[in-house]
């Protein structure tokens, strides 16, 4: 005995693998715009050790802006330089001190930048309190000029913080972001 197959079965069964279909399109374009927007645009990106604390912490969470104009004070990721002596490839997370052709000064935890003294609240923390009640600078004395094409960047936990001081300036292309964002943990969501 043959099977009837009304017009309304028919409908039914089309109309279920449009929608099929349709979903299907709707998830590759959007994976698709996410692939494009995280590649070229953006950078999520992860903290890994204690050189930017308190500002940042280990394992927290960042959206980083991948085209931007590089400023004083910009929290960046770079790829770490062949002199860090890091695992190749590896990304640090720091704030931008000197701009090229800048002339730096660290004398006594206080930063002069041309001259002009740095304000840096983001230092006023447990970390540099307890350094100085032990009679000890947070950040090393040091002076330097910033070469042409290149940024000199530090830690938040200067004591501590693998960064310019150490393996010298970072060329531009290096710097990979400009952290917008922290979305990791819940209760520390931050715009910077």
């Amino acid at each position: 005995m043959a099977k009837k197959v009304t017009k309304n079965q028919d409908e039914e069964e089309e109309s279920l693998g449009k929608f099929i279909l349709d979903v299907v399109i709707m998830m590759a374009v959007i994976l698709g715009v996410f692939f494009v927007l995280f590649h070229f645009v953006l950078s999520n990106d992860r903290v890994s050790g204690p050189s930017m604390q308190p500002t940042f912490e280990d394992n927290d969470r960042l959206i980083a802006v991948r085209h931007f104009t590089p400023k004083r004070n910009d929290v960046v990721v770079l790829l770490a330089p062949k002199a860090a002596n890091d695992t190749p490839g590896a990304y640090y997370i720091k704030r931008i001190i000197g701009l090229p052709g800048d002339k730096l000064v660290s004398k006594n935890d206080k930063m002069y930048v041309n001259g002009k003294l740095l304000p840096e609240p983001y230092l006023e923390n447990h970390f540099k309190k307890a350094n100085n009640a032990q009679g000890q600078t947070y950040t090393t004395n040091f002076t330097y000029k910033v070469p042409k094409g290149y940024y000199w960047v530090m830690g938040d936990h200067r004591d501590i913080s693998k960064d310019s001081h150490m393996f010298g300036p970072v060329k531009r292309q290096n710097l990979i972001g400009k952290v917008k964002f922290r979305y990791w943990p819940f209760n520390k969501i931050q715009g910077f």
